[in-house]
């Protein structure tokens, strides 16, 4: 009160001096105030663009596997050379056609919307620029509040300050909404008309530039009369800047679009159990938080061959019967590099999640023989080595407990038999007797050589597969015999790129040599025994069954326990594991549940494998190849009625010959030379 007394009383030069004094404070302090929001925004330097974006996923050919999105927010990222010149005419035109002159704000435009709303009594006319539209996008919400508009002002100028131009329209057409859950040009006109931005004609491209202003309103498919007239509108605009020429408007309007939404297509039916892994290996290996998968556009490029998974699904459905409620995992590597090529984790992953190739553990049975027979080979035994198959029971060390293995349907030669032998046809007394002759915690040992990370005990059974180990684990195990005893680690992931195609992550191929290379190949030998008839003549060898599906190099073991069925092999350039079984540890039931898992294995290498070079196994150079015969693992004479090539590390191969079959002229010409090497007085007096 006292000053407006005070202001009334004084003349009128004080009033103006007055006036002018407090107006330069207020002009001083409102200059001040904007050269320090300036200085802040500055300070303060560009905002993160954390905008949300569909992550995707590849498989190794290129083809999307799979997406990752916000609640059914489709959002892809596009640069700006990319996108059609026509939608960014198009969209400046309509939205803001000063945006390359002003700096953030059109104050030209704010003054005549302000004076449309003073006249029509209320908000008619918008007058945000593509930069203020974009910071509200990115870091607001669209309440109408004082508050939100200063903070809109302040992004914007941060934006201005920060950014370039190109860099701000591109930004605003990658996250602008056009309806139906598609945010960016980019998914919006693949949902509307099928295609990539940059191959939109003119008709389409103004079409989606005037959704924007009402998603719902102005949807074609939803009114398309209201996005028909509002597509008229923006073509006369760009005709009024020059944009495009006016005899252009009338075939753009008349031109007869079709909409697609393409969003129907159910991409995340490609492997799923596949894609969860891939899931788990961003999680825990990669680290990347979950937020980063879901929202962060990232290009994940994948191993997957897509021709390998289609045989994997199709030879499982085919091949299981419907009704029944076996389970089965499968899983295909190059061992080589490590590269996983196809994962099935179960029979229906919408009816269970569980991903079996990752999560189980299964007792493996005899597919867990290779590795004891890989420590024998390195305590001496050959393919040769002879050890007596009967029934036998083994007293422990406890002087109380007896072990009683038994072979399948209690089939034993009752006679020596060699280590080849033993492994094709997958003789438990061999195996056992040899594990206790090693000592069984040196097959422990060797099993963690080839990467077998499931916890082990060195008993007597663990010969015979008896803890239980991982699909993929066992699997990529049989690799390092693949590969010549050089380990690859699993690998489902080569590459990662943000939206814009920066590199976050590439995979370094590496392989480590943990076994022998000879012994490896000699393995491989033994392995590709198990297809082999001419190995035994008093019963089948393990892989008699299916051997005749088989066209090219194989090697692999089966396995079984009362509750698993196992088949685990290899060709050079890919390693497959198969388990069948039923989740909750019943028994398999019948001779179908039993050989589900050979069956599966063969026609799926078959299949997987068509059409690709045949290769053999590559032979190291301390490896040597003789005759043998394979019934006693002695060398093969002109008698033996059955002869097979086998392979032996140099030094180790058998030099006696058969002499099951009389008496054969390589047996008497090694007799002669022997006699010839002796003395004249040792011949005489040979006693």
């Amino acid at each position: 009160m006292k000053f407006w007394q005070i202001y009334k009383e004084a003349t009128k030069q004080q009033k103006i001096r007055w006036i002018k004094k407090w107006g330069l404070i207020a002009s001083g302090s409102l200059v001040l105030s904007f050269i320090g929001l300036l200085l802040l925004a500055k300070l303060m330097g560009p905002p993160a663009l954390l905008v949300p974006q569909t992550t995707i996923m590849y498989a190794a050919d290129g083809s999307k596997m799979g997406e990752i999105n916000n609640g059914g927010q489709n959002r892809y990222w596009m640069p700006l050379r990319k996108i059609d010149k026509d939608v960014i005419k198009a969209t400046i035109s309509i939205e803001d056609k000063s945006f390359y002159k002003h700096n953030g704000f059109d104050f030209k435009r704010i003054a005549g919307a302000l004076l449309a709303d003073i006249k029509a009594g209320s908000k008619v006319q918008g007058a945000s620029t593509i930069t203020q539209q974009y910071a509200r996008n990115l870091f607001l919400t669209h309440d109408k509040t004082w508050r939100r508009k200063f903070q809109e002002a302040f992004y914007t100028l941060r934006l201005e300050m920060s950014y370039s131009k190109d860099e701000i329209l591109e930004g605003y057409l990658n996250t602008i909404y056009y309806g139906h859950g598609s945010y960016g040009i980019s998914s919006a006109s693949r949902y509307y008309f099928g295609k990539n931005a940059e191959d939109l004609t003119l008709a389409e491209s103004s079409m989606l530039a005037g959704i924007p202003k009402g998603p719902s309103y102005y949807s074609p498919i939803l009114h398309e009369e209201n996005a028909k007239k509002r597509q008229e509108i923006i073509l006369t605009s760009m005709a009024e800047d020059g944009s495009i020429k006016k005899g252009k408007i009338k075939n753009a309007v008349s031109e007869k679009l079709t909409y697609v939404q393409e969003e129907d297509e159910e991409i995340a039916a490609v492997a799923p159990y596949f894609q969860d892994a891939v899931m788990r290996t961003l999680k825990k290996e990669l680290n990347i938080n979950t937020n980063s998968i879901q929202f962060g556009g990232l290009r994940i490029y994948t191993t997957l061959d897509p021709h390998m998974q289609e045989v994997a699904e199709h030879t499982i459905e085919n091949r299981i019967i419907d009704n029944s409620n076996i389970q089965t995992a499968l899983v295909a590597m190059d061992p080589r590099s490590g590269d996983v090529k196809a994962l099935v984790g179960g029979r229906d992953f919408e009816e269970s999640s569980f991903n079996r190739v990752l999560q189980a553990r299964r007792a493996p049975g005899s597919t867990f023989k290779p590795f004891l027979y890989y420590t024998a080979l390195e305590h001496g035994y050959t393919a040769s080595t002879p050890i007596k198959s009967e029934p036998t029971t083994f007293a422990m060390a406890d002087g109380v407990t007896n072990y009683k293995p038994k072979n399948f349907k209690n089939r034993y030669a009752n006679d020596f038999i060699t280590m080849a032998q033993a492994l094709a046809l997958s003789d438990n007394i061999y195996a056992v007797k040899t594990n206790l002759y090693l000592g069984p915690d040196k097959l422990v040992k060797t099993a963690k050589k080839f990467g077998i990370k499931s916890e082990l005990a060195g008993i007597p059974s663990l010969a015979l597969g008896s803890k239980a180990v991982g699909v993929l684990e066992l699997t990529n195990a049989y690799g390092v015999f693949a590969n010549g005893g050089k380990k690859a680690d699993p690998v489902f992931i080569t590459k990662i790129t943000d939206s814009k195609g920066e590199v976050l992550y590439q995979h370094e191929y590496e392989s480590e040599q943990v076994i022998d290379e000879n012994k490896a190949f000699v393995m491989t030998d033994l392995l590709a025994g198990t297809f082999d008839e001419k190995l035994n003549d008093y019963t089948s060898v393990t892989g008699s069954s299916i051997n005749h599906y088989l066209t090219r190099p194989m090697a692999g073991k089966s396995g079984s326990t009362p509750n698993d069925s196992w088949m685990v092999g290899y060709a050079p350039q890919l390693v497959t594991g198969v388990w069948v079984g039923y989740d909750n540890n019943e028994e398999l039931h019948d001779v179908n549940d039993t050989g589900y898992s050979k069956r599966i294995w063969a026609y799926f290498m078959e299949g997987a494998l068509k059409n690709k070079q045949i290769l053999s196994f590559e032979q190291p150079e301390g490896v040597t190849a003789v005759t043998i015969n394979p019934q006693n693992g002695k060398l093969a004479t002109e008698s033996c009625p059955v002869k097979r090539i086998s392979y032996y590390e140099k030094g180790t191969e058998p030099v006696e010959f058969c002499d099951e079959h009389g008496v054969s002229k390589e047996i008497k010409q090694k007799l002669e030379k022997k006699e010839e090497k002796k003395g004249f007085f040792k011949r005489i007096f040979s006693w």
